[in-house]
């Protein structure tokens, strides 16, 4: 079985490394057995679709894998990360022709399709990180924290969560988007390594606090302030390392990118707060996914169109 190396790909695995340890930290070895089936499952994906076009298996299947792997929550049925991430390798990157082809990111189509088809597992089977009751050795002795009952609340359903914890990553949550500052770290090492444009991040980061401040300060029922939203679920792992997607997101301008980016973070806000889905980064990813392509054309016509007009001016000057 040969493997296409990407160095890119690499980057971006080794920036989540510290998120797969942190993972076993706070909710315990189950972790590795989740990411296990997942790298299986999504190997065999890509092996067999890959066959077919007579293509390589590209490193970018590590990527999906980790991201996968740790947007989903601790008690996870093994079955349900292994057929999640079958769906998102083949319907959301080979069916369109493989890596670089892809309208929509593989890790975040496996993502939805898990998270619509099995809501409850998804959404209401939480538990309360080891940290919380044992610093050390934290969930390195224990296959899975047990350490509230499951169904413990993410802070995105109950705003009673310090800022040091939401920084840390003491909170309830999915497998590697608790901790916001070992998501900064990685992410700030991808952005270094160049494997991620830094006009993605910063302005989905930037419209996203200003779309909820403004939804938090007009007085919206239930709304979350802006630093607790914007540490609070999967947005900071989004920002990072799925919107940054090198396929499928806006890469072409610099100008796409920011309208990509600033899309993306006005879209999870207006999904979190005005609509039934508490996590809106699933969605706003797909959306935005479905018009990088339109966007980045447009872009490219409206600057031709700019460059022939100049042309013709400067011709008859």
């Amino acid at each position: 079985m040969k493997i296409q190396k990407q160095q890119a790909m690499r980057n971006v695995v080794i920036g989540l490394s510290p998120l797969v340890l942190a993972a076993i930290y706070f909710f315990g070895w189950r972790f590795l057995a989740v990411y296990s089936i997942v790298l299986l499952f999504g190997l065999l994906g890509e092996w067999f679709m890959a066959r077919r076009y007579g293509y390589k298996i590209t490193e970018s299947l590590y990527v999906s894998a980790t991201l996968f792997a740790l947007s989903l929550p601790p008690t996870i049925p093994l079955w349900i990360a292994a057929v999640g991430i079958m769906f998102g390798i083949v319907f959301g990157k080979m069916v369109f022709g493989g890596f670089g082809r892809n309208v929509f990111n593989p890790a975040i189509t496996a993502r939805a399709f898990v998270y619509i088809s099995f809501g409850v597992p998804l959404t209401a089977h939480f538990v309360s990180p080891m940290s919380t009751v044992s610093p050390v050795p934290g969930g390195f002795a224990t296959w899975l924290s047990t350490a509230d009952s499951v169904g413990a609340a993410t802070p995105l359903i109950s705003a009673d969560v310090s800022y040091l914890n939401l920084f840390l990553g003491n909170i309830p949550g999915s497998f590697g988007e608790t901790s916001a500052i070992l998501i900064l770290i990685g992410g700030a090492y991808i952005i270094y390594k160049k494997s991620a444009a830094w006009r993605l991040v910063v302005s989905s980061i930037l419209l996203f606090t200003i779309t909820q401040s403004l939804v938090f300060f007009t007085g919206k029922s239930g709304a979350l302030d802006p630093l607790t939203a914007l540490m609070s679920g999967s947005f900071l792992l989004a920002a990072f390392f799925m919107i940054t997607d090198p396929v499928s997101s806006s890469q072409s301008t610099d100008i796409g990118r920011w309208l990509y980016g600033g899309t993306f973070g006005v879209l999870t806000v207006l999904i979190r707060e005005f609509s039934s889905w508490a996590e809106g980064v699933t969605f706003a990813i797909l959306l935005v996914n479905m018009f990088a392509p339109l966007l980045d054309h447009l872009i490219k016509e409206a600057k031709k169109k700019k460059k022939l007009k100049g042309n013709a001016q400067g011709g008859t000057a």
